[in-house]
């Protein structure tokens, strides 16, 4: 079997038609529709987008992580007008890429490191913080987040980014709409 034409390390199992070549499952998953330009068509890419859709609207804890990482780009948003849509997704691909390089303490050789994004560090930092508590508290019952967790919420966001995207690249739709949904849910809250 052919070796993946990413890391050149493991078995290639997945064709890439994107790099037209094959890649090992991890190198798939790792740069889907980051450092690999995945077509629409890309059997891989609408699976993990159909598995994904299932997974964080079903479980409470991955929703609460994605309403804490939308605080923070509404934070955002609201602070800075001119924060757009495309510097929302610059920021969770550097938080992205940041959780992916915390798993290894070892820089290769090659390898492009990010400059300082301070939008994607106030996204990380949201997500290091952030913390699940049941609805009835017992010693204990405050829950971190796996880093798996944090990656699946994070794409599950910049899927929705991307798609306003193609409309405008330095438009705020996604942005103004975010804060719309959220203001509009406090004022449904409220008694």
């Amino acid at each position: 079997m052919a070796k993946c034409v990413r890391c050149r390390k493991r078995k290639a199992k997945r064709h890439c038609p994107g790099l037209a070549g094959d890649l090992c499952p991890l190198c798939c998953g790792q740069h889907r529709n980051r450092g690999i330009r995945c077509p629409a068509g890309c059997p891989f890419l609408a699976q993990q987008a159909e598995g994904r859709e299932q997974d964080i609207f079903q479980d409470e804890r991955l929703v609460w992580l994605a309403y804490t990482i939308e605080m923070t780009l509404r934070a955002l948003a609201e602070k800075y007008s001119s924060f757009t849509d495309g510097q929302a997704v610059q920021a969770l691909e550097y938080a992205s890429d940041k959780l992916l390089r915390s798993r290894s303490l070892i820089i290769l050789p090659g390898e492009i490191v990010q400059a300082r994004n301070d939008a994607g560090e106030a996204v990380f930092q949201a997500m290091e913080k952030c913390r699940f508590e049941r609805r009835i508290f017992l010693p204990g019952s405050q829950t971190a987040y796996a880093q798996e967790e944090k990656l699946k919420v994070l794409e599950r966001i910049l899927t929705a980014v991307r798609s306003h995207l193609r409309n405008s690249s330095d438009g705020r739709i996604f942005l103004d709409q975010l804060v719309a949904r959220h203001r509009r849910a406090e004022e449904m809250s409220r008694p």
